[in-house]
C-alpha cells in the first residue's frame, strides 16, 4: 500500500513539476523531460529493491535481512518475520521427526518401511540386526533380494498379510524364530513389522514340557494306587498282604503329596518378587540338624560326617533349609551303601580380599556324567528317570536350590565325577556373613558318625 502510495505522489509531483515548469522559461519540454527523469528513477529504485529482495529469497539468512528505505522496508520486515516463522514451523516439525526415528532405533521390535516397488525406504537398527542388513548399504535394494526366505518371499507374493509369518533364521549365535508382519500403507507402500519371539517359544515349549512332566509323575502313582484299591475290593487277600498293600499305596500317596509340595515351593520361589524376610542362621546348627536329618534318611546305611566354621549367614530360613536339605538327601539317595556323605559350612577367601560362605556336601556316589551337569538344574530333568524315581526324587529338587540361591546372591557349583561321587557347593557374598569369634573350647567340627 505504502508503495502504491509513494508512486502516485511520484506521479502527482510529475504533473506538478510539468505545470510549474511549462509556465517558466523552461517550457513545456523542459518540465516533460524533469518529470521522465524523476519517473526512470522511481522505476530504478524499484527494479534495484525487487532484484535485492529477489536476490535475498533465493538464499534467505534470517541476520543478513537486507535494509532498505521507504516502502521496501516493510516488504523486507515482513518477508523477514514469514522466513522466521516458517524456519520455527520447520525445526519443530523436524525435532518431532528426530524423536519419532529415535522411538523407533530404539523399540525392540523391528521396523522396515518397504516402497511400492518392494525397495527399502528404511529400517531400524532391530530390523538390521533381525535380517542381518547394513542400514545404509542396503537401502533401496529390493527386500525379496536379501531377504532371501522361500517363506518370506511366498508371503509377500501372497498379499495374505492378516497373521504374522513365523520366520526361523540363522544368527551368530544360533537360530532364532521371528515374528514378521506386513501391514499395507499408503499407495502401495508397506510396513514390515519383525519381533524376536525365540525366548517366547522357549518358554512356551518348558511350559509344555512341565505339564507334560507333571502329568506323568502325578499319573503313575495315581495308577499304582488305582490298582492296589481294585485289588482291595476284589480279591480275597490275607492280612499280611493287605498290610503290604497298605503300605504301598502309603508309598505312593507320599510321592503325590511331596510332588505337590515341591511344585508349591517352587512356583513360590519363581513368582514371589517381594525379598523374603530375612534373620540371621546360626550355621553350625544349621549343619548339625542337616546331619540329623541326613542320618535318619539314611538309616545307618551310610557314614555321614559335618563340620562348620563358626559364623551366622543372613538369609531366609524357610527357603535356605529347603535348598540345603534338597542337596543332603540327593547325597543320600545316590549314594550306595557304605558310601560317606560329609556335610560342610566354610568361611572362605575370595581371592578379592573377602570372605564368602560356602556350603557344600559331597558324596562318594554314583557319579554324574558332564554332559548332563548344565542341565541338572531344570525342571524335572533326570540323568536315570528310573533310578530318580527308585530314589523318591520329584526332579525339583535342584530347581528348588537353584532359584532359593538366586534370590540370595548365591552361586551353585557341581563337581562330579562318574564312579567317584559329586559335590554340590553354595557360595554367599561376603554382605551375607557375619562373622564370630569361636569359643575357647569350642572346635569347627560339628560331628562325625
Amino acid at each position: 500500500m505504502r508503495s502504491v502510495i509513494l508512486r502516485l505522489g511520484a506521479i502527482v509531483v510529475a504533473m506538478a513539476l510539468v505545470a510549474v515548469l511549462g509556465s517558466t522559461r523552461f517550457g513545456l519540454a523542459g518540465g516533460l523531460a524533469l518529470a521522465c527523469a524523476l519517473a526512470l528513477a522511481v522505476v530504478a529504485w524499484d527494479t534495484v529493491a525487487r532484484a535485492r529482495l529477489l536476490a535475498w529469497l533465493r538464499l534467505p539468512q534470517r541476520d543478513t535481512v537486507p535494509r532498505m528505505p521507504g516502502a521496501w522496508e516493510e516488504v523486507f520486515y515482513r518477508s523477514a518475520r514469514q522466513l522466521r516463522l516458517w524456519q520455527s514451523r520447520v525445526q519443530r516439525e523436524e525435532g518431532k521427526l528426530s524423536r519419532f526415528i529415535e522411538a523407533l532405533q530404539a523399540s525392540p521390535n523391528g521396523v522396515m518401511l518397504i516402497d511400492s516397488n518392494g525397495q527399502i525406504d528404511w529400517c531400524n537398527a532391530t530390523s538390521a540386526t533381525h535380517f542381518g542388513l547394513d542400514t545404509r548399504r542396503d537401502l533401496r535394494q529390493h527386500a525379496v533380494h536379501l531377504i532371501r526366505n522361500p517363506e518370506f518371499v511366498a508371503y509377500l507374493a501372497s498379499r495374505q498379510f492378516g497373521e504374522p509369518l513365523l520366520l526361523r533364521r540363522s544368527a551368530g549365535h544360533g537360530t532364532v524364530l521371528l515374528s514378521v508382519q506386513v501391514i499395507p500403507y499408503g499407495d502401495g507402500d508397506k510396513l514390515l513389522l519383525s519381533r524376536d519371539v525365540t525366548q517366547f517359544e522357549r518358554t512356551e515349549a518348558m511350559r509344555r514340557d512341565f505339564v507334560a512332566n507333571v502329568s506323568h509323575e502325578i499319573k503313575t502313582p495315581l495308577t499304582v494306587i488305582a490298582g492296589f484299591v481294585e485289588s482291595l475290593l476284589s480279591l480275597e487277600l490275607s492280612a499280611d498282604e493287605r498290610q503290604h498293600i497298605l503300605e504301598l499305596m502309603q508309598q505312593q500317596s507320599d510321592r503325590m503329596r511331596q510332588l505337590v509340595e515341591d511344585l508349591l515351593t517352587l512356583a513360590h520361589l519363581e513368582g514371589d518378587p517381594h525379598q523374603p524376610a530375612e534373620e540371621l542362621l546360626d550355621m553350625p546348627n544349621m549343619v548339625a540338624r542337616l546331619s540329623a536329618d541326613a542320618r535318619a534318611l539314611s538309616g545307618g546305611r551310610h557314614r555321614i560326617e559335618a563340620s562348620a566354621d563358626i559364623s551366622q549367614l543372613r538369609g531366609a530360613s524357610g527357603e535356605l533349609t529347603s535348598a540345603f536339605g534338597n542337596l543332603v538327601s540327593n547325597a543320600v539317595r545316590y549314594t550306595p551303601d557304605g558310601g560317606t556323605v560329609r556335610i560342610r559350612w566354610r568361611v572362605l577367601d575370595s581371592g578379592l580380599g573377602d570372605a564368602v560362605g560356602e556350603f557344600s556336601v559331597s558324596d562318594t556316589g554314583i557319579g554324574i556324567a558332564s554332559e548332563h551337569i548344565p542341565r541338572l538344574t531344570e525342571r524335572f530333568y533326570r540323568v536315570d528317570r528310573g533310578r530318580s524315581r527308585e530314589s523318591g526324587g520329584t526332579g525339583l529338587g535342584l530347581a528348588i536350590v537353584k532359584h532359593a540361591l538366586l534370590r540370595h546372591q548365591a552361586e551353585l557349583r557341581i563337581a562330579s565325577e562318574l564312579g567317584k561321587g559329586s559335590t554340590f557347593s553354595a557360595r554367599f557374598p561376603a554382605q551375607r556373613l557375619v562373622l564370630r569369634e569361636p569359643a575357647p573350647d569350642a572346635g569347627a567340627e560339628v560331628e562325625r558318625a
